[in-house]
């Protein structure tokens, strides 16, 4: 077993290491520049097409709603990395660690893009009748047979990882905080999580989306509205901890109180490596939920999906980092959640910690909700749709058993499947990009000439 643990903490180094962070940033560059900076300069429209896709358009394809679509994503991204992940990278790499979590999501807006439009273009219908996509699919039908073992590979990956980065590391971390914050039993939690997961997954994607857009939203304001308190309380230290951010980002930081100080590379290591387990941005993950959308336009859906990334990371991973530097408990030598507790106890003493374990909890309850659609599809695709009903018992039991054991390993072999998703994945953006350039190019050249006609006719 110790030789084994070796094996992939090796292995984990080489995925995580400066070559895929240098792969993931690359190719979202290249991508971005390709479209011409179309994600960035299309925010807007984004936002306005994910509030006409509130509800299910009954003429075009799909199960779920457009919204219900970014919401299961968001479901999935929006977790443990966001307030423990993004804690993690300021306590390793300093304050510049948020700079580079930034540059991560902008230029992630553009590979989550891509990734949504490739997954809607090339999806097809299982046995059932359901839409299904994701980079397996745009691998299969997009690259043809000969790359078929591409696609498999990221379904195995896939449908490995989120048993650990997606269940029982997750419901690991709600018990943690739970037990620690209200002195629960690890095992209780375990137990009303099962129940909880259950009820919902049970029930399929159209389930899972409609919790989502109940769920996610609520919980994405409610914590930005308790960030916004800590900050609300720090407000003269604001300037300060926007300073530290872009300095520290070009700039060594030297250590200060707990904090052992960080190189540059740091910053830019653990910035761009906890900015892509936040927001997934390269991992492939949204194009599996966007698919099952109602949409007749795949770049309507990559212009809905790409939000997930902004939101997740531009927005809530930064009302935590400003919460940690601003409140000054970055260099108090904490790390990973109870960073971030420390910032939210520290603006509202007697309850912030524990405003921060509940946030965690929901986080991490929606993230198994999210992961359980993304792991069922990769295990459909390498078996067909008699994989749906065990897959989800195994889920389900898989979630108690997360409660309570000791996943250190769990945790790495996760991590390492997580990363590995992103090869195949990056792979097939960059050969596919010519099609989803067509796609983008003719989707705005229509809307042109239609607005034209319509100017004409008045």
């Amino acid at each position: 077993m110790e030789f084994i643990t070796h094996l992939v903490n090796q292995i984990n180094g080489l995925v995580w290491g400066p070559p895929m962070l240098v792969a993931i940033l690359g190719t979202g560059l290249f991508l971005m520049l390709r479209l011409k900076l179309m994600p960035l300069s299309k925010i807007g429209a984004g936002f306005a097409l994910m509030w006409q896709g509130r509800k299910k358009d009954d003429e075009a394809s799909g199960e779920i709603s457009p919204f219900q679509a970014l919401m299961t994503c968001l479901a999935a991204t929006v977790g443990t990395g966001n307030i423990a992940g993004v804690a993690t990278a300021i306590f390793l790499g300093g304050p510049g660690a948020l700079f580079w979590m930034w540059c991560t999501a902008l230029v992630g807006m553009a590979t989550k893009y891509c990734e949504v439009v490739l997954a809607v273009h090339y999806r097809e219908k299982d046995d059932r009748g359901e839409h299904v996509g994701g980079p397996m699919y745009a691998i299969k039908n997009g690259l043809g047979k000969k790359w078929l073992w591409l696609g498999s590979a990221f379904a195995i990956f896939g449908g490995l990882a989120g048993f650990g980065i997606g269940n029982m590391v997750q419901v690991n971390s709600m018990a943690h905080a739970l037990q620690s914050t209200f002195d629960i039993p690890l095992w209780a939690t375990g137990l009303v999580s099962m129940v909880l997961v259950g009820l919902v997954i049970l029930g399929g994607i159209q389930r899972i989306g409609k919790v989502a857009a109940t769920l996610v939203p609520f919980m994405c304001v409610a914590y930005i509205v308790a960030a916004v308190a800590v900050l609300v309380a720090f407000a003269d230290a604001i300037p300060g901890a926007f300073e530290l951010i872009f300095t520290h980002a070009f700039s060594p930081i030297a250590a200060a109180g707990g904090f052992a100080g960080a190189a540059v590379m740091a910053a830019i290591r653990f910035g761009v490596a906890r900015g892509i387990f936040s927001n997934e941005a390269g991992l492939g993950t949204a194009g599996i939920a966007q698919a099952a959308g109602t949409t007749n336009s795949a770049v309507r859906s990559g212009m809905i999906g790409m939000l997930g990334t902004f939101i997740d990371t531009i927005i809530i991973c930064s009302m935590t980092g400003l919460a940690i530097i601003a409140s000054g408990v970055w260099t108090s030598g904490e790390s990973g959640a109870a960073l971030s507790a420390a910032a939210f106890e520290a603006a509202m003493p007697g309850f912030g910690g524990a405003v921060l374990s509940i946030a965690l909890v929901v986080f991490a309850f929606t993230t198994i909700l999210g992961w359980s659609y993304f792991g069922e599809k990769c295990w459909e695709f390498m078996v067909g749709t008699k994989a749906i009903v065990p897959f989800r018992i195994i889920w389900v039991l898989a979630v108690p058993f997360g409660a309570i054991a000791q996943l250190d390993f769990a945790w790495l072999l996760a991590d390492t499947l997580n990363g590995l998703m992103a090869l195949p994945n990056l792979l097939s953006l960059l050969l596919l990009s010519p099609v989803v350039v067509k796609l983008t190019r003719d989707h705005f050249a229509n809307k042109a000439s239609i607005g034209g006609a319509a100017a004409v006719q008045r």
